[in-house]
């Protein structure tokens, strides 16, 4: 379980600046631009790490919270199968858990954007909570059909239904939402309403810096593995061979084409405004709500 656990932990979170460099570039492509290298996400964390923690007020939790966010974050992965078939903390916790730790790394940025005082951040943690309402519904409901259908909060044993039992139209349904909510999870246009830095100028973050923003950033990374990783493991768990090396390949490079599809609508779409995105999500949650009535009477 140690050892499965620090894999998880040294392959999301050594992997997720690699996956952020790919989107970077698949955004210049598009532009037509050269673009950053691919490596470029591991420089900025590096350098912010290194920089001078600056903050505007003594607020403990101005400096409580990025931790808080990172280490939630760190907890979800370890609830996470990366393309195995038991996740290191299956014994220990289930999706109950996760979706615990999930609300918490969001809590700890709305809490440390209201420590700072600033206007811009009150804004954009206003947003947040707002947007939060609705994309957490829509995920834990889609991820509620998966719990009905297989009859257990296991994560590594609704996968198993999954793989076992193949697509059922409750789960293809219930992976629409999932995916769509996946955008706004890791605040990607067209639903980076929070940290719109044209707009608000970031937002929650505007008076983060140095090591808290590069811990934030990581964490923002990281979620983007993590969401792509629970996709794949609860909707679309095909192929699995058995070979453990080979299923980890194989489980990285769906991870890889979730995040050129996340780029890709994020490069092609501008920012909704707060009211358009809440509509939105609101019509996805009422799709993952079908989606859980077909799943109770066992379509």
């Amino acid at each position: 379980m140690i050892l499965l656990g620090i894999a998880n932990i040294v392959l999301v979170f050594l992997l997720a600046p690699l996956y952020e460099g790919v989107l970077r570039k698949v955004r210049a492509l598009v532009h037509s631009r050269m673009g950053p290298p691919i490596w470029q996400p591991y420089l900025d964390i590096l350098k912010l790490l290194g920089k001078e923690d600056l903050r505007v007020s003594d607020n403990p939790m101005i400096g409580l919270a990025p931790l808080v966010c990172f280490a939630s974050v760190m907890m979800v992965c370890l609830l996470t199968p990366l393309g195995t078939v038991i996740s290191p903390l299956a014994g220990e916790g289930d999706l109950i858990l996760l979706i615990a730790f999930i609300t918490l790394a969001t809590f700890a940025i709305i809490i440390g954007a209201a420590a700072t005082g600033s206007a811009y951040a009150y804004v954009g943690l206003n947003r947040k909570m707002m947007l939060y309402l609705v994309l957490e519904s829509s995920v834990v409901i889609s991820l509620l059909t998966g719990v009905v259908r297989s009859g257990s909060f296991n994560i590594p044993a609704i996968a198993a239904w999954t793989l076992s039992n193949g697509p059922a139209f409750s789960m293809i349904l219930a992976a629409i939402p999932f995916f769509l909510a996946i955008q706004g999870q890791v605040c990607r246009l067209p639903f980076d309403i929070a940290e719109a830095d044209q707009e608000i100028m970031e937002g929650p973050f505007i008076e983060a810096s140095g090591p808290r923003l590069a811990l934030f950033k990581w964490s923002f990374y990281a979620k983007l593995v993590i969401y792509a990783s629970l996709f794949m493991d609860i909707f679309v768990p095909w192929p699995h061979t058995g070979i453990l090396p080979l299923d980890v390949l194989v489980h990285l490079v769906k991870i890889l084409v979730v995040v050129l599809v996340v780029g890709l609508i994020e490069v092609v779409n501008p920012r909704l405004r707060i009211d358009q995105a809440l509509k939105f999500y609101a019509g996805v949650t009422l799709v993952a709500l079908v989606a859980l009535a077909y799943a109770v009477i066992g379509v």
